[in-house]
């Protein structure tokens, strides 16, 4: 039985592979004061409109139905939903609920609920290989095993270039956030294992976080090989495109998948965030 993909809104994946893949993509909902912004309006118009607001974007995710409605497109097929982690969002638990009503509903085929434990081009690029290796897969549980390891051994990271969104969302208090401003700290972070966003370090500068990003990839020297790279920006295209030809240069990666933090994940990133990923 054929197999698709579904995934969420957060996962920034390149339109181009999505439509090469035929990937199927539940979007999570963004809305400024109440508001719902339209994501057909693109990331530019999504980034411009939060430079004019003081409170920041809320996001929501999607509901068992959103998931239910693209599933019943699907209903002779087998189905792997691979969601961003179930420590950012309930989608994932919400993508559980819309499996069982389907189930319910007396579909036929298999449907498995995948948690990446991370986001953005993270989820993107377990997408991606989900979508690659679906034809050699002999069933859907032996694709969904596959994806599982991968998933234990993916790593993320990025940097965050303002502290402006995080103030903003209460996680950081304004006084703390003012001082660090002022001295150009710069957080980099990582998706823990348990898909939860902990700061591994605080730098002065955005070379320095740059260059932590670069320490990271010590991790794989010499198994770049065998692993997709994927680099995700917000808002900061020419910081990003220069910080990939660095990686480029030192490390030789299978692949190279390049994109842009849309409305989600950019919400709570802020203008200036690279992101780096590997599985």
């Amino acid at each position: 039985m054929p197999i698709t993909i579904i995934t969420d809104g957060s996962a920034d994946l390149p339109v181009d592979i999505v439509q090469q893949w035929g990937v199927r993509i539940v979007p999570l909902h963004v809305s400024f004061e109440g508001k719902s912004f339209d994501l057909e309006r693109g990331n530019a118009a999504f980034y411009q409109e939060m430079k004019t607001h003081s409170m920041l974007p809320q996001t929501a995710s999607p509901s068992p139905y959103d998931f239910l409605q693209i599933m019943e497109e699907h209903k002779d097929e087998d189905m792997l939903v691979i969601t961003i982690s179930s420590n950012l969002s309930s989608t994932y638990q919400h993508a559980l609920l819309a499996a069982d009503m389907l189930q319910a509903s007396g579909y036929r085929g298999s449907c498995r609920v995948l948690d990446s434990k991370t986001a953005s081009l993270g989820l993107g690029l377990l997408v991606y290989r989900a979508a690659r290796e679906r034809e050699a897969a002999t069933s859907l549980d032996e694709l969904a095993d596959r994806l599982s390891k991968v998933i234990e051994r993916a790593k993320t990271y990025f940097s965050l270039d303002t502290l402006e969104n995080v103030i903003k969302g209460g996680r950081l208090d304004r006084a703390k956030g003012a001082i660090a401003s002022v001295l150009n700290i710069k957080l980099v972070m990582q998706a823990s294992e348990a898909g939860a966003v902990e700061v591994i370090d605080k730098v002065r500068g955005t070379p320095k976080a740059v260059g932590r990003l670069m320490e990271k990839l010590e991790e794989v020297k010499g198994n770049t090989g065998s692993l997709i790279l994927g680099i995700a920006h917000s808002n900061c295209n020419e910081r990003a495109i220069e910080f990939m030809k660095r990686v480029v240069n030192e490390y030789a990666f299978q692949e190279v998948v390049f994109s842009e933090m849309g409305p989600v994940i950019g919400t709570y990133a802020g203008e200036g965030g690279i992101l780096m990923t590997f599985s």
